[in-house]
């Protein structure tokens, strides 16, 4: 009943502000841009980045089954509307003011200007100026909206099992804004500070995974450990075939996520996407070589999670390498990303399903092989450190930033409303006592979930 009571004044916040801004919406005056005369686009363009935009868009439900199958029964409702609920705010939230912080005209290079495309004002289907000139603007948009969903989705698997869900979306809402917007200007807007500083990041190496990954650090530090965490409880897999399908959706849609990102149905859209297979595969076997010298048999388990830190991997360089790289980046990152598993399992560390060793490190291994192999630039191309120094730089920029500001938009959070959930809620599970309700386990009330880490280890 306490918890009901307490909810209501902000459930009640929140519907009034929603009430206010869909009046102002509808009321808001904008402008979409249509073609300017004698302009003409590439269908085969607009075509390819319309299906890009549905393949990124179906990663979410698939990181919500990967997700899902790795946590106790009590949870699985939960940690997948944790994935699928961003659809619906970050969408929104995207479409009002997050576009504009992102894209909109750069404030000395470190943020879009929020009034620039307020509820997508100059935005349509003429092309921009600077950004993606070959494609409608509105449809540049979409595109991108699609990773900004997806990303702060991936952060939720370093807490799962221990969230309430309004703080959550609360959380959400302001790391879109305050973290994932600037780090998508710096880094993908032609005047981003990063971007001109001759930062590579060909699709969200940095922007998405090493940002998710600080923040699902910092979130595993903030929230703390969970009773079966502290008491060594063993890990089961609860529904392997959850995460057999959840990779399947991931890496389907990776392939919009990378090839998509040459914004153009061309030669690197082309490079992308084979270099985003190749990636995920090495990686894939990788990951089971690994496990087979630490004396342990094959796992679909390994298998799965080896796959995705391929594609995470892959990510910054996927339009910038060659063929032959692309083995090396999914073999070091399936390596590093294995032993930072193992490492993480040894330390009082709660990060529930390794977003950090597995996005954090897969992404870091990503962006700096990225400055080694880079054809036009790269240390290997050029026999200078250039680019290696520059991007060891924006690194720990971003790292440094992404860290301390989660850090502080979770403390932030908590002055709004409890982050985490009690010990008897806990106990209970937060599917009955976030959502009130349940997937109808009877047999698996003893499982529990410490840490991926314990299942690789």
């Amino acid at each position: 009943m306490k918890e009901m009571i307490t909810n209501k004044p902000l459930a009640s916040a929140i519907f009034l502000a929603f009430l206010i801004l869909s009046v102002f919406a509808a009321l808001y005056p904008v402008s979409h841009p249509g073609l300017p005369e004698g302009v003409t686009l590439n269908s085969g363009d607009v075509a390819w980045m319309l299906v890009a935009s549905g393949l990124v868009l179906l990663m979410t439900p698939g990181l919500s089954f990967f997700y899902g199958g790795m946590v106790h029964p009590k949870n699985i409702i939960s940690t997948m509307l944790q994935s699928f609920i961003a659809l619906g705010f970050i969408s929104l939230l995207w479409y009002v003011v997050g576009f504009s912080l992102a894209f909109g005209d750069s404030i000395g290079g470190f943020i879009g200007n929020p009034m620039s495309h307020l509820f997508f004002d100059n935005v349509g289907i003429a092309p921009h100026s600077k950004i993606a000139t070959g494609i409608p603007f509105m449809l540049f948009a979409i595109f991108q909206l699609k990773f900004a969903i997806i990303t702060p989705a991936l952060i939720t698997g370093s807490f799962a099992e221990r969230v309430k869900f309004w703080g959550y979306v609360i959380f959400m809402g302001l790391w879109s804004l305050l973290i994932y917007c600037p780090l998508a200007h710096w880094t993908w807007h032609p005047d981003g500070f990063l971007f001109k500083l001759g930062v590579l990041d060909f699709a969200g190496g940095t922007v998405v995974h090493i940002a998710a990954g600080a923040a699902a650090f910092a979130g595993a530090l903030v929230l703390g450990r969970r009773k079966v965490h502290k008491e060594g409880e063993s890990f089961t897999p609860v529904n392997t075939p959850y995460v057999l399908l959840g990779t399947g959706l991931l890496w389907f849609g990776w392939f919009g996520f990378n090839a998509g990102s040459a914004v153009a149905a061309n030669g690197q859209a082309i490079d992308a996407f084979i270099n985003t297979n190749i990636a995920s595969a090495v990686a894939m076997i990788g990951w089971l070589l690994v496990d087979l010298m630490r004396g342990r048999k094959p796992t679909a388990l390994g298998a799965c999670i080896g796959a995705v830190v391929g594609l995470v991997a892959i990510t910054p360089a996927a339009g910038y390498v060659a063929l032959g790289p692309s083995v090396f980046i999914g073999f070091i990152a399936a390596v590093a990303s294995n032993y930072a598993v193992v490492r993480k399992a040894r330390t009082a560390l709660d990060d529930t399903l390794d977003v950090f060793p597995c996005h954090g490190i897969g992404g870091i291994v990503g962006m700096l092989l990225t400055a080694i192999f880079a054809l036009n630039g790269g240390v290997l191309a050029t026999g200078k450190i250039d680019l290696l120094i520059t991007h060891l730089l924006g690194l720990g920029i971003v790292l440094v930033y992404t860290f301390l500001g989660s850090w502080l938009l979770y403390k932030l959070t908590e002055l709004i409303t409890p982050l985490r959930v009690s010990e008897m809620q806990e106990a209970e599970g937060l599917d009955l006592s976030q959502h009130d309700e349940s997937v109808g386990y009877k047999d698996e009330e003893e499982m529990s979930t410490p840490s991926l880490a314990a299942a690789l280890s």
